[in-house]
């Protein structure tokens, strides 16, 4: 994207119009959060039919939302919005069902219903040369226009599914995680799953339940842990090391959860790559249950296929009638110009706190990383941050591009260098950064 005029943003008295993309958990903060500023003429557009996001289950295989036994990974207790506690009677791991509930219950609270267009998506965002976002929009098969002053883009990353090419042909069934919705459809098959994060796991566990066999294919060893260590929800536990120093905390960490797992080749898996917090890990006490009762069968990287028959680098052979690739998503924004149109580097995105561009200081990224923890309260600080930058509370940093490299040269931990990583955050440490920001207002 070529570099334009800026807008005159920061003006304290200055009315703004506003865009905010996207009316899940992000969006409907980044709303809550410009109300909350002073900002009122905000409109937040939704592709879909519904407030939620991924959080919305929907059968269509177009649509990117959880599964039907989807609940949350992180606990309540450090998922929940920090003003808007989850209700008491909720369990430490809520359903889907229930998430959606709260999120609802969150936009009614905080009054962001009135600013949100159902069914409304956005097409292409352009700047104008006075540096104001023209936006083309899709409504009920009707084209239409909106000009604002502050755009804030709050979709998430997992929309854009990752299919990885196969050496060889399959003649059964290949679907990517993102089309998968429930079990039942996979009764009686065998069922190959390829991945080793949160939703392969899942996934793997679902349809081990109806399944002829399923098989899970990994092609490095991972850290897995249970949800809940010692009595208490996996997150919880680690939460209590937070005020310790980074490496002492890593390292008690890393041996709780060896307390708590025991050897990888206990469970058939491979030993663990790298140190626990340096790669994504993947929480889930059924999954591990399930591989010392043999219900799913750990496997290597997949080498090639032929027909019904899957070959793995370890020179093992099996035949499968079902691929579910779980893969990942691309970072992806269609409908913006290069260089936002997407990333899929190994490299972070040039953004300042994951949500500012150096050059351009009307558009926001709301919840664009991924922690070792839930994201909905981290874009809470971010939206807040942005917020009290377009209403003139708090002064933009004018080093924005020295601060953007020094963020990409000293990532909280030497995360994994991969495309997955390339988000990846501690949550303890960007907390702080999000709240040192905010305490210069």
């Amino acid at each position: 994207m070529d570099q334009q005029p800026k807008a005159k943003l920061g003006m304290p008295g200055r009315a703004v119009r506003v865009a905010v993309i996207g009316a899940g958990p992000s969006g409907l903060t980044t709303v809550k959060n410009l109300l909350a500023a002073g900002v009122s003429d905000i409109t937040c557009y939704e592709a879909t039919d519904a407030i939620g996001g991924n959080w919305v289950f929907s059968e269509r295989p177009s649509h990117s939302s959880v599964y039907e036994t989807t609940h949350i990974i992180s606990s309540k207790r450090l998922s929940s919005f920090e003003d808007f506690p989850m209700p008491d009677g909720y369990p430490d791991f809520p359903s889907h069902r229930q998430i959606l509930d709260y999120f609802k219950g969150y936009a009614e609270h905080f009054g962001v219903m009135p600013h949100v267009r159902l069914c409304t998506r956005l097409d292409r965002a352009r700047r104008d040369a006075d540096g104001r976002w023209r936006l083309t929009l899709s409504h009920d098969d009707e084209t239409k226009e909106d000009i604002v002053d502050a755009l804030f883009i709050c979709t998430g990353h997992h929309s854009d599914p990752v299919m990885p090419r196969l050496a060889g042909r399959f003649d059964g069934e290949v679907l990517h995680a993102h089309s998968y919705k429930r079990a039942e459809p996979f009764r009686g098959k065998r069922v190959l799953v390829i991945g080793g994060g949160n939703s392969a796991c899942d996934i793997a566990v679902e349809t081990a339940r109806v399944s002829a066999f399923t098989a899970i294919s990994l092609r490095r060893g991972y850290h897995f842990l249970p949800k809940v260590i010692f009595g208490m929800p996996a997150d919880v536990a680690l939460w209590r090391l937070r005020l310790l120093p980074k490496l002492l905390r890593q390292t008690l960490a890393g041996w709780i959860v060896r307390l708590a797992v025991g050897r990888p080749a206990k469970y058939g898996l491979r030993e663990r790559e790298g140190r626990l917090l340096e790669m994504h890990p993947t929480l889930n006490s059924e999954f591990l249950d399930a591989l010392r009762h043999g219900k799913i069968h750990p496997q290597a990287d997949v080498a090639r296929v032929d027909g019904r028959v899957v070959r793995f680098a370890d020179g093992r052979a099996d035949e499968f009638d079902v691929i579910i690739m779980a893969t990942g998503y691309r970072i992806s924004f269609p409908f913006l110009q290069e260089p936002f149109s997407g990333w899929n580097s190994p490299e972070p995105p040039a953004l300042y706190l994951r949500m500012m561009p150096a050059d351009i200081d009307n558009l926001f990224f709301i919840g664009l990383f991924q922690p070792l923890g839930c994201i909905w309260n981290l874009a809470d600080h971010q939206a807040r941050i942005a917020a009290l930058q377009i209403t003139g509370r708090l002064t933009r940093p004018a080093d924005l591009g020295a601060r953007i490299e020094r963020e990409i040269r000293h990532p909280h931990w030497r995360y994994q260098r991969s495309a997955r990583h390339a988000i990846e955050v501690d949550f303890y440490e960007f907390r702080k950064a999000l709240l040192a920001e905010i305490a210069k207002a």
